[in-house]
């Protein structure tokens, strides 16, 4: 099972950048799929799921109405559209795979528990989002 992140780049502010996640190993719409990122020196923030199945999506409110999460079936790829991106948005970004099914409950997503790395147990390999002027 592999996941491979990609698509990240140098993007003006309020400039945008859509992620891709390619699955090998397994099929997209069978696992919960997250991104998360990480700024220097800041904790892992989890900040958008699709949910596997019936692909109900979430966003971290600090991304909510500027970041698109979908879902490509026959291309076995997750994407993350983010538009009117802000310096803040900067991090390394990652796509994560829960595989053992932890996130079924819908109080895994009511409670935001889909936000919390550890219920992930695939990960890509990361990728750089700089926005700056």
């Amino acid at each position: 099972v592999q996941l491979q992140a990609s698509g990240g780049g140098l993007v003006q502010p309020g400039g945008s950048l859509r992620l891709s996640c390619t699955a090998s190993g397994f099929t997209v719409d069978d696992y919960t799929i997250a991104w998360f990122r990480q700024a220097p020196g800041k904790e892992s923030e989890g900040i958008s799921c699709i949910r596997n199945g019936e692909g109900s999506t979430y966003y971290a409110d600090s991304v909510k109405g500027r970041f698109t999460i979908s879902r490509n079936n026959a291309k076995n790829t997750v994407y993350l559209q983010m538009n009117s991106l802000k310096p803040e948005d900067t991090a390394v970004y990652y796509c994560a795979a829960d595989s053992q099914g932890v996130l079924r409950a819908p109080t895994s997503y009511s409670l935001g528990i889909w936000r919390k790395s550890w219920e992930y147990d695939y990960w890509g390999q990361g990728t750089q989002v700089t926005v700056s002027s």
